[in-house]
């Protein structure tokens, strides 16, 4: 057991941190979240094509870097300190693990593939539109899926979709893999809080799936999907630990250079215990995440422990410090000018992503047998 990282991780963490000064700055967030794609072309293209971040849960065997979660959290630690508007997380974090452990080898082949080789993107959708759920059914001989999925990540841009659909025939639902560009597959931006995490509505008109598009056996899509999502939250820990810890710094900058009543703000003991409370929550979240990530990385036993208590404690703790940077900033705070409302947009989305923190202190319970 590691608590550390190691000299390659942590190059591997050195190196995220200096691409994204100036690739991810504050000002390229802004520009790049309010585009139809919700991140700048070239900028993912580097990622994905020079760093190979997609690539890295990706099996050597289908062109991969082979690596685990540790790695993955060390590179997502500082997406979400730098605010990375791009496709990585839904790629990287909630796709390509079910399809490294679900997909057959052709399926593998072609998507892992692409993936690895920088060529295309992928998601995973499984929240339903109440009004129209998805389905599966039989129709001129094949299969066909007809419904709405809502709060796709990167779901308007994504190569391919794994997507949950209700499959009556199966006795439950089952998982298809799905082009972006498939015929009678509308795809649309929604609105969000945060710009910088696009979400994106699916409805599906009758679109065509053959028996080879099913990722797993038919009816355990709702099983491949809790594992998915148990795994991806421990990277979106990760990165609320990243943004926690630059809260944390833009707080500390500003408390130490804003001048009142004659005193940096700094030296006030109200503004002392706020900071030394922001710390005791960046720190605390780090140990949560980085005990996440080992396990995920070993396929550890108490994984679904350990990954419930990694997002229900990060959510909180980083909401908790982009809250306290708002505040000690005072009014400027929380003006549009200011970038702390990115970070506090952020902490609110990703509290609510993958779960609230009371459904995961819910599964910590269930976990334990209580």
């Amino acid at each position: 057991m590691r608590f550390a990282f190691d000299d390659t991780q942590l190059e591997l963490k050195r190196g995220a941190r200096a691409f994204l000064a100036a690739a991810s700055s504050p000002a390229r967030v802004r520009a790049a979240s309010t585009t139809d794609e919700g991140f700048e072309a070239d900028v993912w293209r580097r990622i994905a094509t020079e760093l190979a971040w997609p690539a890295l849960l990706v099996p050597e065997a289908y062109g991969g870097a082979g690596c685990g979660f540790v790695e993955l959290a060390a590179v997502l630690e500082e997406t979400g300190r730098a605010l990375l508007c791009a496709p990585l997380f839904a790629t990287a974090c909630l796709a390509t693990p079910l399809l490294a452990a679900a997909a057959s080898e052709e399926q593998k082949g072609e998507v892992l593939g692409a993936v690895a080789a920088g060529e295309a993107t992928a998601t995973l959708a499984w929240a339903d539109d109440a009004s129209a759920p998805l389905v599966a059914e039989r129709a001129d001989g094949g299969l066909v899926l007809r419904g709405g999925k809502r709060f796709v990540l990167d779901g308007h841009t994504a190569t391919w979709l794994l997507v949950e659909a209700r499959d009556a025939e199966a006795g439950g639902s089952s998982l298809f893999l799905v082009r972006g560009d498939a015929r009678g597959l509308a795809r649309s931006r929604v609105a969000t809080l945060d710009a910088t995490r696009p979400q994106a509505s699916l409805a599906f008109d009758g679109v065509r799936v053959a028996a080879s598009a099913r990722v797993g056996a038919p009816g355990e899509g709702a099983s491949r999907v809790a594992w998915a999502v148990q795994r991806a939250a421990v990277g979106l820990a990760a990165e609320q630990v990243g943004g926690a810890e630059r809260c944390l710094e833009m707080a500390l900058d500003y408390a130490k250079t804003r001048v009142q009543f004659g005193r940096v703000i700094g030296s006030f003991q109200a503004i002392k215990h706020k900071l030394a409370d922001m710390f005791v929550d960046v720190e605390t979240s780090r140990s949560a995440a980085y005990h996440a990530a080992w396990a995920a990385s070993v396929d550890d036993p108490d994984l679904p422990l350990s990954a419930a208590q990694a997002k229900a404690w990060c959510s909180e703790a980083f909401f908790r410090v982009a809250s306290e940077n708002l505040q000690i900033h005072g009014g400027i705070g929380f003006t549009w000018e200011h970038d702390a409302h990115l970070w506090f947009k952020r902490a609110r989305s990703s509290e609510a992503l993958l779960g609230d923190p009371a459904s995961h202190r819910d599964a910590f319970a269930a976990a334990l047998g209580l």
